[in-house]
């Protein structure tokens, strides 16, 4: 997950609850990314099963979306920042101190009013997915689940500094602390449930997916937390917001690859349902 930005994300989602789509914005430097022959593409680190390792979900979705602009990727793999505004600010219209970035495009943006709203400097738009939060338990020690109080005395798996645990920890004033694992990341506490260790975990679906395929011995079900919207957030690109030409290229590459089936067919390789916005 991205630690820190996560945590930043889930205070927005939490505050704000809804999420929304945006209008492109305006002056454009495409003809200098177009003499380049390259377009760069940020994406973050250590973000199974969307990109870790140059290999998942959004890697392959920028290399497609290059290709249809007739140009050649250059992916710029990140740590994420101290929080979302941070990863803006280094991967779309500054750059970091320390010499990298900033990139053309940025994927795997939360497309949140609020977030737009606290980064003038950047437009987000063209989402592409909608990510929740589900829970994954073990059929064998949790056969039936009936709502929250199924989990009492129950041991559940959720990463640290995640969306997930933030929810989790907090529901009820407390009342699954005692009993709930926390991991460096959702793999390992999926991992941990595969191997028996746990009774459920709580994480972000696409995380789950990935993981267990639709395994049936791991049966998927929606959890209510108030704290959480219920639809999930969707996740788009950010550009430097004058760069309209090039925004509404993406824009119009993410439609054509949404139409064609290969967007979904992306994410079908890495066995996750994809949610359209």
């Amino acid at each position: 997950m991205l630690n820190s930005s996560l945590r930043q994300l889930g205070r927005v989602l939490l505050a704000a609850g809804v999420l929304t789509s945006v209008a492109l914005p305006a002056h454009a430097d495409w003809d200098k990314i177009r003499q380049s022959g390259m377009l760069k593409v940020a994406v973050y680190e250590q973000f199974a099963p969307f990109s870790d390792r140059n290999q998942g979900i959004d890697v392959e979705l920028a290399a497609a979306l290059s290709a249809k602009l007739g140009l050649k990727l250059s992916l710029l793999p990140f740590p994420a920042g101290e929080n979302l505004g941070d990863d803006l600010r280094n991967m779309v219209w500054k750059g970091h101190y320390l010499g990298y970035g900033p990139a053309d495009v940025l994927l795997h943006v939360p497309v949140e009013p609020q977030l737009m709203n606290e980064n003038g400097k950047v437009s987000i738009f063209a989402p592409y997915h909608v990510e929740t939060v589900r829970l994954v338990r073990s059929a064998r020690t949790m056969p039936e689940f009936d709502g929250m109080d199924a989990l009492v005395g129950k041991h559940i798996g959720v990463e640290k500094v995640s969306i997930a645990a933030m929810v989790l920890l907090g529901e009820g004033n407390g009342r699954f602390r005692d009993k709930v694992r926390i991991f460096d990341s959702a793999a390992e506490a999926l991992s941990a449930l595969k191997a028996g260790e746990l009774d459920a975990v709580l994480a972000n679906r696409s995380e789950i997916d990935s993981a267990f395929r639709d395994d049936p011995a791991f049966p998927l079900n929606e959890v209510a937390f108030q704290r959480l919207p219920r639809a999930g957030w969707a996740v788009g690109m950010a550009v430097r917001k004058d760069d309209t030409e090039m925004a509404r290229s993406l824009q119009q590459a993410i439609n054509q690859l949404r139409a064609s089936g290969e967007l979904q067919a992306i994410f079908a390789r890495h066995g996750v349902h994809q949610q359209m916005p």
